[in-house]
């Protein structure tokens, strides 16, 4: 079946615009399949660049073993932030402007040189990355529900939504990397913990395969100076109206936002 990609695109720009979730586009087209996915996601970067907005991070999901399980995968899915989504720590996000946020904590890759697979290793990006820092991710499903099939989600930018960067930048190579303990809290009550080696055992092999995977559909090198959200440490909490977060990350500091 040819997929009229432009169209899909844009069912879901709108559906963010509009503040309204849709139905799954593999309930209309049960045929719909991942390389699909990745296609509407192609068309909703060029939408949202045509829009004026810049691509500003990489992000990786489905980033845990039992995610991947879950979802009958042997690797990740990626997507973008793009610039709009940026709020500053001690920031706040306004709830009427998405659908049904959820927030997960996470580690930020900067790279200090280019990255290029096939074949990168953990080991290698972390010896290629210039600075780690601790970020609180807001995803939005497009979707009725926050469900949805693999190829939905791809299609959907990965749910990405809003960020939310700690103000200071740390050395990857004075922290144990898979082992920073993260404890978030909502209204002052303990939401959501864990520890980083929940990705991927380690939080720079998420970004090894987000460079290999890259090779593997022939987008070429991750450049120096970019930024990767390497997945969840923590389970995403769904968020209200009113809430106050707040996330210390084991030696990185703490980050916070409001829901207004």
């Amino acid at each position: 079946m040819v997929f009229n990609y432009r169209a899909l695109a844009e069912y879901l720009v709108e559906a963010e615009e509009r503040k309204q979730p849709v139905s799954c586009i593999t309930d209309n087209y049960p045929n719909f399949n991942l390389s699909n996915g990745y296609a509407v996601q192609k068309e909703l970067v060029k939408i949202k660049e045509e829009l004026g907005y810049n691509i500003f991070a990489y992000k990786m999901g489905l980033t845990s073993q039992a995610k991947m399980k879950q979802m009958n995968v042997n690797e990740p899915i990626y997507g973008y932030v793009f610039d709009y989504m940026n709020v500053p720590n001690q920031g706040q996000i306004i709830k009427e402007e998405l659908i049904h946020p959820k927030v997960e904590a996470e580690i930020a890759f900067i790279l200090g040189e280019d990255i290029e697979g096939p074949g990168i290793t953990g080991e290698q990006v972390l010896k290629k990355t210039k600075s780690i820092l601790p970020v609180l991710e807001i995803i939005d499903s497009r979707y009725e529900n926050f469900k949805f099939t693999l190829p939905d989600v791809v299609a959907d930018n990965t749910s990405a939504s809003r960020v939310v960067f700690g103000d200071k930048l740390f050395n990857p190579h004075d922290f144990e990397v898979d082992a920073v303990e993260v404890k978030m809290k909502i209204n002052g009550d303990l939401a959501a913990d864990g520890v980083s080696s929940a990705v991927l055992g380690n939080p720079a092999v998420s970004a090894a395969m987000l460079a290999n995977m890259m090779a593997g559909s022939g987008k070429g090198k991750i450049r120096k100076g970019s930024i990767i959200l390497t997945g969840a440490i923590t389970e995403a909490v769904l968020l209200h109206k009113g809430d106050h977060i707040t996330a210390k990350f084991g030696g990185m500091g703490e980050i916070s936002f409001q829901v207004k």
